[in-house]
């Protein structure tokens, strides 16, 4: 019911609306709704109650429960089964649960706060209560194993397009799976598998982004290479609206992948807002550190360098990471 009430009030955001109206619209008394839009004061909606001429809804909360998301979302598979959490461990290690559980494909995990949150190779995430997007997509494709990393890059296309549009800051993709702003981390992405030998059983796509972090938020270790959006570009930006606006162009770019089976568009957009193209890099792995130059992205979404022996090769994101050669890009 007080999902219904928030509807009203937002579809007449800035004009009064009366008690017996909703009374009406919604199907209960107006004690209901007196009590309901109570409720959603407390929850921090600011809400106009004047005598004789109703409810008005002057500001909204900057939050992510599922009161707001689910009113306002667009998309036909991403998102449309949502699960909120105040607080969890890992967006990633719950969506692993409910897919196992039989999750239906497109569910999104969401929390307000991460206190486990991962990165790729085991790193720390830092996932501060009510400042950041901390959520994961989970997602059951008809794909072979090796094809799920073309995921990571898709989702960096999604979220660096979402990021501009939204924010209007100029945030860059660091292959294969860091969002950039001003030369530093504003967003990672995590894309963990499970696979039988030839099937995708589910994939998980996890995405951390510091909105509205204070920079001194940031463990020391990682404070002179993390960015939020807030510090780009100088307020508090709504995070409902980014969500709303990553899941869209995910789904745009998913079931293109999947009706096409092709990355073009992806990987177009990857190419477009790259950080790494064009410059010498350093490629790390378990065993060995390659120097080189990033030169292009195949079809696919790999990564293509010229080596210090002049040689061309592609490199497939999995266990490795890219620097630049004297910092983080």
């Amino acid at each position: 019911m007080k999902k219904d009430i928030l509807e009203a009030l937002k579809q007449n955001k800035g004009k009064f609306i009366s008690g017996e109206e909703l009374s009406i619209k919604i199907g209960v008394t107006r004690t209901a709704i007196w009590k309901h839009i109570k409720q959603l004061k407390e929850d921090g909606y600011e809400i106009d109650a004047v005598s004789r001429r109703g409810y008005r809804l002057i500001q909204e909360p900057d939050t992510l429960e599922l009161n707001e998301l689910e009113i306002d979302i667009q998309t036909r598979l991403i998102g449309r089964n949502l699960i909120y959490y105040p607080s969890i461990d890992s967006t990633n290690n719950e969506a692993k649960k409910e897919a196992a559980l039989g999750a239906p494909e497109g569910t999104v995990i969401i929390a307000d706060e991460q206190t486990g949150g991962r990165g790729r190779l085991g790193r720390h995430w830092v996932s501060p209560r009510g400042t950041g997007i901390w959520m994961s997509i989970i997602l059951k494709p008809q794909l072979e194993p090796a094809e799920a990393a073309k995921i990571t890059q898709l989702t960096a296309a999604a979220v660096t397009t979402a990021l501009r549009n939204v924010t209007g800051c100029e945030a860059g993709i660091k292959w294969p799976n860091d969002i950039i702003i001003n030369k530093k981390k504003v967003c990672g992405i995590l894309t963990e598998m499970s696979a039988e030998l030839n099937t995708v059983n589910h994939i998980i796509v996890g995405i951390g982004i510091n909105v509205n972090v204070d920079p001194k938020e940031f463990p020391d270790e990682v404070r002179a290479i993390a960015t939020s959006i807030k510090e780009s570009v100088g307020h508090e930006i709504y995070r409902k609206e980014i969500v709303l606006e990553i899941l869209q162009i995910f789904e745009e770019l998913y079931l293109d992948f999947l009706r096409t089976r092709s990355m073009a568009k992806s990987v177009e957009i990857c190419k477009k807002y790259s950080v790494t193209l064009g410059n010498a890099v350093r490629i790390i792995s378990k065993d060995k550190i390659i120097f080189g130059e990033a030169l292009d992205l195949t079809e696919d979404g790999e990564l293509v360098i010229r080596n210090e022996a002049g040689a061309v090769e592609k490199i497939i994101s999995g266990e490795v990471s890219v620097r630049g050669i004297s910092d983080y890009i």
